[in-house]
């Protein structure tokens, strides 16, 4: 080999050798600074702001005295932003709501864009309560900037006590959502259908016998996933027509994770399947060893993590404590 190309050779092997390994997500991935509550993510890319964008509940895990669980109650819609791909995020305030008046809880955002609109189907609570015991509904907004909303109805899914909404396009065209329905002895998991994301038809229970709530449903691998909160880590279904569910049987971050302000069960999450990989963004609380030196009350505050799943013969998986890469490209 003549010299110059030997040289070259070295040149660029020493070159692919110290390459800079990709950047890594940090744990917590995002912490809210106001309250330091943040809880149920929803992701979506903003092509005006050509950032992507996280809508969260923003509890207000940070506020002492509260009665009961009115610290969970009474707070807008957090928004926080990321210009590097979902690596790392930064609070922007909360979102322009014209719904409710003062005292008004905003929960659990489900944004779907279609034809340049985006749709919000948000958890509405009347009021800041010490208990459960309020009514709940689902609210339809629109936004073509995904700053400005405007008030669209109040969905009627035959039930007082619904949240928790994830919509879907079917293959038909048409849209299919999930929600909780809190009144309901079949399973606290509903669904309905709807021709143009204006008009709903409650259709009954999603998975008989299920009780759950934060369900989230995507395509990935040839299928259909549903991941529900279950109280006790994230339980995982797969179908091939979004009606008829198969439920596997291992949970989602059902057993504590090692590392740093992750080291409590996974609860309602996002997923997002982006350039063929899929990653969930998931919130937990800061319990345990997370706790360790504050008082009491610290369990209340949630923070929010990304991990990245796995696919293997029909089930899925998610290492959190292996370092997520990543790099979310503008258009899944």
């Amino acid at each position: 080999m003549p010299p110059a190309a030997s040289s070259s050779l070295l040149l660029l092997t020493a070159a692919l050798l110290f390459q800079p390994l990709p950047s890594t997500a940090p744990k917590p991935l995002f912490r809210d600074p106001i309250h330091d509550g943040a809880a149920d993510p929803s992701l979506i890319y903003s092509p005006a702001g050509k950032k992507w964008l996280m809508f969260y509940t923003n509890r207000r895990a940070d506020v002492p005295g509260e009665p009961g669980v009115a610290w969970v109650h009474g707070t807008r819609i957090g928004i926080a932003d990321s210009q590097d791909g979902g690596l790392s995020w930064s609070y922007q305030g909360t979102a322009e709501i014209p719904y409710g008046k003062p005292g008004y809880t905003h929960w659990a955002p489900e944004i779907f864009p279609h034809r340049g609109v985006f749709h919000m189907f948000l958890s509405i609570v009347p009021g800041t309560f010490p208990d459960w015991n309020a009514p709940r509904e689902i609210i339809h907004l629109t936004s073509r900037d995904l700053h400005r909303w405007k008030y669209e109805s109040t969905l009627d899914l035959g039930s007082d006590r619904v949240i928790d909404a994830c919509v879907i396009q079917l293959p038909d065209g048409k849209f299919r959502m999930w929600y909780k329905d809190e009144r309901a002895k079949d399973g606290s998991l509903h669904y309905a259908d709807s021709p143009d994301l204006f008009h709903w038809t409650p259709r009954g229970a999603a998975i008989a016998g299920l009780r759950g709530e934060g369900p989230k449903v995507f395509r990935w691998r040839g299928r259909y996933w549903l991941i529900a909160d279950a109280w006790k880590g994230l339980a995982v279904f797969r179908s091939d027509d979004c009606l008829t569910w198969q439920r596997q049987p291992e949970d989602l971050l059902s057993q504590p994770g090692t590392l740093p302000t992750d080291r409590t069960i996974g609860n309602h999450a996002d997923v997002l399947v982006n350039a063929g990989r899929a990653y969930i963004f998931y919130f937990t609380h800061q319990r345990g060893p997370d706790a360790e030196g504050h008082p009491r009350v610290w369990e209340r505050r949630t923070v929010i993590q990304v991990a990245e799943l796995e696919e293997h013969d029909g089930l899925i998986r998610c290492d959190r404590i292996r370092p997520v890469a990543i790099r979310l490209a503008s258009h899944p």
